[in-house]
């Protein structure tokens, strides 16, 4: 099978977000910020603590939201020129193979660590960190969406 592709700006933020969010670390983060916030809303209200204290909490949430949701996914778009370019990616029995007007990339099933499914990428992971995203756009129907991802689910695993 295969597509050519190239990067919609507000489909990339959106895949962006989704892996960050997907980041254990980061939903960890979120989950102790949100008790302190709750905690902190709490204790305000029954006048155990200022409303300094109160609104630091509200403040570091509002931060970090802003910082994942908005600032981290925009600055990586205009950092990478990846999503300026256009692309031709063949799914082979053997591997990915990946084309530009710069030259051919070719990785073996191997190479991908894990695979995760998004409103509109499928995220092919490498390890942790680096992955590289295959807008689903780009498949002509609902058909070959199916197929690209059972082959996904075969050759590399889910994501958990």
């Amino acid at each position: 099978m295969t597509i050519q592709f190239g990067y919609n700006k507000k489909q990339v933020l959106d895949g962006l977000r989704s892996h960050f969010f997907g980041r254990a670390e980061i939903r960890a983060l979120f989950i102790v910020i949100n008790l302190f916030a709750i905690l902190s809303a709490v204790l305000f209200y029954f006048k155990k603590i200022q409303a300094v204290s109160f609104l630091v909490f509200s403040l570091l949430w509002f931060l970090l939201w802003v910082t994942v949701r908005r600032i981290l996914p925009l600055s990586i778009y205009k950092k990478s020129s990846t999503f300026r370019d256009d692309f031709i990616m063949s799914f082979e029995e053997s591997g990915v193979v990946l084309q530009t007007h710069k030259g051919s990339q070719k990785w073996s099933w191997k190479d991908f660590s894990e695979f995760k499914e998004t409103m509109y990428f499928f995220l092919l992971y490498f390890d942790g960190r680096s992955f590289f995203m295959v807008p689903k756009d780009a498949f002509k129907d609902i058909t070959e969406i199916q197929q690209a991802r059972e082959l996904l689910r075969e050759k590399i695993g889910v994501r958990k």
